[in-house]
């Protein structure tokens, strides 16, 4: 009789954590959601929210609860999805920590609440947030970049910026989405064109916003497609010029 051998017992424990780049439009700039750190390990600095995965949950189920004890946000009102997952040695100093980052777009979310280990939230300019001397703690400057870079992509080749849209909202409302975002100016009559004739991205209200000065602007509302074909690329005809000093938001 053949007896199996118990399961290996890992040398190393590993534990698993969640963080979330929460990005919004406020005041002509992309922001992201940062907490104060209330304990060790950097007291008193300035991070992504996040924490410990519990046993009983998933990853999905750790970022919605998270989002919630550290920020008062509801994750059900965003659009939400897995960034990548980060696991250098070293990035936590508690111990050998891997990480999965979380991206979460909404439209000019209100002032975060904090609670639990996060003594303040709040919203910073990414740009201001990746400049030099702003020290995020562990190795959030570098899943912030990369959660910039996703965000840029993603306006490419889906609809999703239109999860910064309140809706109804007109198509200068979404172009400045994409100005602010790409960091460059978008021909609007180009950038027109190409939104309302991509199938299923807007879809008419019916409505117009009455405006101080020209024609009311025509209303829409997301139209449920995730995949825009062709793709709006950043490089393509939409692009007008670089915006001031040419530099884009989240610094470099």
């Amino acid at each position: 009789m053949t007896h199996s051998a118990p399961p290996a017992v890992p040398r190393f424990p590993v534990s698993v954590t969640v963080d979330l780049v929460i990005f919004t439009v406020r005041d002509d700039a992309l922001h992201v959601l940062l907490v104060e750190r209330g304990k060790q390990p950097f007291l008193g600095g300035s991070a992504l929210p996040g924490g410990y995965v519990r046993p009983d949950e998933g990853l999905d189920e750790a970022a919605l609860r998270e989002l919630r004890e550290e920020t008062g946000l509801d994750g059900n009102r965003l659009h939400l999805e897995q960034l990548r997952s980060y696991g250098t040695p070293g990035r936590d100093p508690r111990g050998r920590v891997i990480t999965v980052a979380y991206l979460a777009l909404g439209p000019d979310l209100p002032v975060p609440v904090a609670g639990t280990d996060a003594a303040h939230a709040f919203w910073a300019p990414v740009e201001d947030a990746l400049g030099a001397g702003f020290g995020l703690s562990f190795d959030h400057a570098t899943i912030l970049a990369d959660a910039v870079e996703r965000a840029r992509s993603k306006l490419e080749y889906t609809t999703v910026a239109t999860s910064f849209c309140r809706e109804p909202f007109t198509v200068s409302d979404l172009r400045h989405v994409y100005e602010v975002i790409w960091g460059i100016s978008l021909d609007p009559s180009n950038f027109r064109r190409k939104v309302t004739k991509t199938a299923g991205f807007l879809e008419p209200t019916g409505e117009r916003r009455t405006a101080e000065a020209g024609r009311p602007a025509a209303l829409y509302r997301f139209g449920g497609a995730e995949v825009m074909y062709p793709p709006l690329l950043r490089s393509g005809d939409i692009a007008r010029k670089a915006r001031g000093t040419g530099s884009e938001p989240g610094g470099g």
